[in-house]
């Protein structure tokens, strides 16, 4: 499962509560592309907002709904107890895989992170995909230190962030990785704007938070780069410009995945969980505009 697309959804939440209805609909739209695997409660899935009863219950609505297609759960949480709970849980959920970021209130050092995914191999029954993401986590992974959590029993991933913008940075960048990794430990890129060049420097995966709303533009990239075909690779990335755009303007892309699943008719307008906010209706108009122009139904 950690190869091809892996498909990040959001999980939209009201007032009332989490959105079952709206996630399905998601759902459904990442099982009829067929992806690859599913990433449920990343940081699109504001797992870091959600009460553990409620990670419990989406990862059971997603497994439930995931059909063949296998389902990675974030765990990821502030004290290493607390990941060993929800490790308990996504595990009872029937997770085929679990994701841990390194979070934190206490800036944590090599050894801290090294032991939280030490202390959780030994823990569970299911592979671990390390998740380095420091825009979120404020935790700068290095290489070795990723190829000393890698050679960990059941650590079969790592999930990086975006890679340089030239070609052969990219290429040199992930060949520094791999060379500290074990062999059957592959590489994920993403950072979605960067991600054609993370799969054509040879990431074995796509860990996308497009491919959460939008799979099926997102496995068409995914099978060209399988195909080695790295210049249709490039062109769909560029097609899908203007919503890297918006990610970057909005600071990320959590509050235009959100925005993209209202205008959809897919959740409600307002899906966020607060404190995070809604865009304007004029941020709104704009994602709605390159919904329309690119196709993205």
């Amino acid at each position: 499962m950690f190869t091809g697309l892996s498909a990040f959804p959001l999980t939209p939440v009201t007032p009332a509560g989490f959105d079952e209805h709206g996630f399905i609909r998601i759902l459904e739209r990442i099982t009829s592309a067929g992806v690859d695997s599913i990433g449920v409660l990343g940081s699109t899935g504001s797992y870091a907002y959600l009460t553990r009863s409620q990670r419990s219950h989406i990862s059971g609505i997603a497994k439930s709904h995931a059909g063949n297609i296998p389902v990675m759960i974030c765990v990821g949480a502030v004290s290493t107890d607390e990941v060993l709970r929800l490790a308990d849980d996504a595990q009872a959920a029937g997770a085929d895989a679990l994701l841990l970021p390194p979070v934190s209130y206490q800036t944590l050092r090599d050894d801290e992170v090294f032991g939280v995914f030490e202390t959780l191999t030994q823990y569970v029954s299911v592979p671990v995909c390390i998740y380095d993401n420091p825009g979120t986590t404020h935790f700068e992974f290095s290489d070795e230190l990723h190829g000393r959590i890698a050679t960990l029993p059941g650590i079969k991933s790592v999930k990086i962030p975006g890679v340089p913008p030239s070609p052969e940075d990219a290429l040199a960048r992930v060949k520094r990785l791999k060379a500290k990794l074990p062999e059957g430990v592959t590489v994920g890129i993403s950072g979605d704007a960067s991600a054609a060049n993370g799969l054509n420097a040879g990431c074995e995966v796509w860990y996308s938070v497009c491919g959460g709303l939008f799979p099926h533009v997102a496995k068409e990239m995914t099978d060209a780069a399988a195909r080695g075909d790295r210049e249709r690779v490039v062109q769909l990335s560029e097609r899908l410009q203007p919503l890297w755009d918006l990610f970057r303007k909005h600071g990320g892309s959590i509050r235009v995945m959100a925005a993209a699943a209202g205008v959809l008719g897919l959740t409600e307008a307002d899906c966020l969980p607060r404190p995070l906010r809604p865009l304007s209706a004029d941020d709104l108009a704009d994602v709605a505009a390159v919904i329309s122009r690119l196709g993205l139904r």
